[in-house]
């Protein structure tokens, strides 16, 4: 894997999250492979095996830190591991240009949509479960998610995540993201997103590809109506 320098770059990016060299290579690069490539074999067993081990950490350390009810603490668990969470989580440690995805997904945003971050940063944790041991994976976990648990995330919000969020706060649906145009040559493409949020209103931002028009969208969103 080292020979090619992109390749290089993720397994430099892999050992830093596990913070130890990586017992077994092509499980932890499954787990960045979205199903969109092609290949045989692509991250969604592990999101599905990841999904747990991260709910069961979650609530040790939630049971071993707070005292609070259980009604509570059921609050406090679906908060830090819900899609949104793992979205941001993996936007702090800049996963998504690690992401493998075919042409067609990341010309589409691919690499800044929620839900694909959210999935690969479960299915990484479904890798260090499996390569390394329960020990290991809790460490992990506990250092990606300290800052969400401590109640300091998103003081540098993403644009998309601090929309979601505002959105659940006033009660209101997720936003929907639309390709209203594209436009220009492929090397110098144009995206024209709106983003709306029913009962609320909408916004359109335009931009270099699919997720830069998104996020300024949302930001145009927030602007308005936030």
């Amino acid at each position: 894997m080292s020979a090619d320098p992109l390749a290089a770059h993720t397994h430099a990016f892999l050992t830093a999250l596990a913070g130890e060299e990586l017992a077994n290579e092509e499980l932890w690069l499954e787990a960045l492979t979205h199903g969109s490539t092609g290949q045989e074999r692509d991250y969604q067993r592990l999101e599905f095996l990841g999904d747990r081990v991260l709910g069961l950490i979650i609530a040790e350390w939630l049971h071993e830190q707070e005292s609070a009810s259980e009604g509570k603490l059921s609050q406090r668990l679906n908060a830090l591991v819900s899609g949104s969470m793992c979205a941001q989580v993996a936007r702090q440690i800049d996963l998504g240009p690690h992401i493998r995805l075919g042409k067609q997904a990341r010309d589409d945003g691919g690499q800044d949509s929620d839900n694909i971050l959210g999935d690969v940063i479960e299915a990484l944790i479904g890798a260090s479960f499996l390569t390394r041991d329960f020990e290991a994976t809790r460490a992990m976990v506990r250092r990606l998610w300290a800052d969400a648990f401590s109640g300091k995330a998103g003081q540098k919000k993403h644009p998309k995540s601090a929309l979601q969020e505002w959105a659940a706060g006033n009660n209101r649906k997720m936003p929907h993201y639309e390709l209203v145009e594209r436009s220009g040559p492929d090397h110098s493409a144009r995206f024209t997103v709106e983003v709306s949020i029913k009962g609320i209103g909408e916004a359109r931002a335009t931009g270099a590809s699919k997720q830069e028009a998104e996020t300024l969208a949302a930001q145009e969103f927030m602007k308005r109506f936030g």
